[in-house]
């Protein structure tokens, strides 16, 4: 009642007003007329002032007699009723409610005239009503609601019944809020952070990594167990874990700023398994996410849930493993399975390059010394090194090849598939090979994708890697000298790691210089893998003009290439590779329609930039250094907002604002 009142506040204001007006001149000019007139006055403020107080009450008896709108029937079923009911017109004015509502939900307040669109915002009256009905709150309570449509047409009216879950859904809330999440960190590069070290410098190195990790653990309530030298698991509520996402895991960034010796920084790979059925589960999840993080590089954080991945972080590089151990082991179990298979295909990805072709030819020879049969997978049509093919063809690889559409005669029961620089399904040459073998065996440097193969026999992935070629050429060594390669061979793996190299200036290592060392020893031809990427005249020109038409946008040079050129695609990686020789350009972009209803993008960054990331967000993906994207059904305009906001996303991803963790 008193809130009704309210309403004609100002009203009973500006009569009392005028009543101390018109005393106040009646009293100075002494006039009776004036006097009696301000009696008048009087008399019909208080009268006015009565009915003001008794409005609730007639207006509660007019919509009691609105109710009458309602049989006789509806009015008893209503009233009987076991849930809140309440009645409006198409105004959303309520007209009449049972008594459990007016007890449970309006807290024995009288609501009549009430618009029921300012007392349920988020109540909806338009049907249909979903079957989960509207979550409302009425005064900190929450209800759910389910409105009808009753009545005729011309006198329409809204029925809509409350279910009082208040406390169910606070009891769901806290459910989920609380469940356990399971983390695994893990520090990428400990054996090179330490194996330099004096005793004193490596403790006091653990000693501050452990320091930033059990501060992060407790200030977001959870638990912190050291498991190994390197690993620690971690475990978390799902409340907080929200927080540490919405700040995107700003550990990274604080154990990154501790540094070892050699000015070598530290990192981080986390992998977290989230929204699982038991705590076993969510630690499964959770090693799954860290061999994830660590596939695409390490210094990141994968989140694993039952819809698939998350990523925050990866914006520093891949730190080489300086140990060959591994290698040794992998070129180990190969020889065996080379050695008990019947023959043997390899193959790259589709568009085949330099790395996948030289990474298959080097596997390749070595298998024809071991007296092997072998093929390469290679479409003649739609590859990127016709130059190296042809070269070749001339040195000892003649019946090497074979086309996708004829490999499936050379699969057989124990037919060895190896497959180089890829690792997921769809980007292989010939997926009918790949589903028809039962062994396979990956080889791939670039950084690991969700849908990568999984049943693998052996999957050789180093995403420090500089490419396929390189690890290849590490294998190579260890098979042993009886098997060694020919002058061909080592050309087309030198070639390979020139290109993802871009000779020799991104992602270089160590192993890398070791690996071009011992190609040169098998009688590489720097001069002849030079010719390898030369290019006509008239793709220059082409590439030239690419280049000429590029616009820079936030530190990213991007081109569109809007007529069809010849060879597109080597042009479009080209002009990419050029665009970044440009000042205070960190990425470099090219787009162009690689058919009549597929968009192309061809990324390339000099490492300041993770343009996988970026290429991921449009459907793509690659290294960080390299990547590219396919986008289909869609015009060029908008793929190019697509990228633009791609590239925002990805830059305010690098500097968020700070989020507080729920406390």
């Amino acid at each position: 009642m008193k809130k009704r009142i309210v309403l004609f506040a100002p009203l009973a204001a500006a009569i009392g007003v005028l009543d101390v007006i018109a005393i106040a001149t009646a009293i100075w000019q002494r006039n009776i007329v004036l006097t009696v007139a301000v009696l008048f006055i009087l008399l019909a403020s208080g009268f006015s002032y009565y009915k003001i107080l008794t409005v609730n009450g007639s207006v509660n008896r007019f919509y009691k007699n609105s109710s009458n709108l309602l049989t006789p029937y509806q009015k008893d079923a209503m009233l009987s009723f076991p849930l809140p009911v309440v009645v409006s017109n198409q105004r959303g004015e309520i007209m009449w409610y049972n008594d459990l509502m007016k007890e449970k939900v309006f807290s024995g307040e009288d609501s009549f005239g009430y618009n029921m669109n300012d007392l349920f915002p988020k109540l909806k009256m338009e049907p249909p009503c979903p079957p989960q009905g509207y979550g409302v709150d009425y005064k900190g309570k929450l209800f759910t609601a389910y409105p009808s449509r009753a009545g005729h047409e011309a006198e329409e009216l809204n029925v809509t019944y409350f279910i009082d879950d208040d406390k169910l859904k606070r009891i769901a809330k806290e459910y989920f809020s609380s469940r356990p999440v399971v983390a695994w960190f893990m520090i990428d590069n400990y054996d090179e952070l330490l194996q330099n070290a004096k005793e004193n410098e490596r403790s006091q190195i653990m000693a501050e990594v452990e320091y930033v990790i059990e501060t992060f653990v407790s200030n977001n309530h959870g638990l912190v167990q050291k498991i190994e030298k390197d690993r620690f698991l971690v475990l978390l509520e799902e409340r907080y874990l929200r927080g540490i996402i919405e700040n995107r895991f700003n550990v990274l960034d604080d154990v990154r700023r501790i540094e070892a010796a050699e000015k070598m920084p530290v990192t981080l790979s986390i992998g977290v398994g989230r929204e699982a059925k038991n705590i076993n589960q969510a630690e499964e999840m959770a090693s799954q996410a860290l061999d994830m993080a660590l596939g695409r590089g390490g210094d990141q954080a994968a989140i694993k849930t039952k819809n698939g991945y998350e990523f925050y972080g990866g914006v520093s590089k891949g730190v080489e493993k300086r140990t060959k151990v591994k290698t040794r082991i992998v070129a180990t179990a190969l020889m065996e399975l080379i050695q008990s298979s019947s023959n043997v295909i390899l193959m790259g990805h589709r568009f085949a390059d330099l790395d996948a072709m030289g990474a298959a030819a080097g596997l390749y020879y070595a298998i024809k010394e071991m007296e092997k049969p072998a093929k390469i997978i290679f479409n003649s049509k739609t590859n990127l090194v016709k130059q190296l093919h042809e070269r070749l063809l001339h040195n000892g690889f003649e019946d090497a090849f074979v086309e996708p559409d004829q490999a499936m005669s050379y699969v057989g029961e124990n037919t060895l598939l190896i497959i180089v620089d890829t690792h997921t399904p769809h980007l292989v040459e010939s997926p009918d090979v790949y589903r028809a073998c039962k062994n396979v065996v990956v080889i791939d440097h670039h950084r690991k994708m969700v849908d990568y193969i999984d049943n693998a026999v052996i999957f050789h992935h180093e995403p420090f890697a500089s490419s396929a070629s390189e690890m290849v050429a590490e294998l190579l060594q260890y098979i042993g000298d009886k098997y060694r390669i020919n002058g061909g061979a080592a050309d087309a793996l030198l070639a390979g790691i020139m290109l993802d190299t871009k000779n020799f200036i991104l992602k270089t290592g160590v192993r890398t210089f070791e690996a071009a060392a011992y190609l040169k020893r098998m009688g590489a031809d720097t001069v002849e893998v030079k010719a390898l990427f030369a290019s006509s005249m008239a793709a220059y020109q082409e590439r030239c003009k690419v280049v000429a038409a590029a616009q820079v946008y936030n530190h990213c040079a991007i081109a569109v290439v809007d007529e069809p050129i010849e060879e597109i695609k080597i042009v479009a990686a080209q002009a990419a590779d050029e665009l970044l020789n440009i000042n205070d350009v960190y990425a470099s972009f090219v787009m162009y329609m690689e058919s009549e209803n597929v968009v192309a993008l061809s990324a390339r960054s000099m490492g300041k930039m993770n343009v996988q990331v970026i290429m991921e967000k449009l459907g793509g993906g690659g290294h960080l250094t390299m990547a590219g994207a396919q986008i289909r059904d869609v015009t060029m305009d908008v793929v190019r907002q697509q990228l633009n906001d791609a590239i925002n996303e990805y830059l305010s991803s690098l500097n968020p604002e700070p989020q507080p963790a729920e406390k």
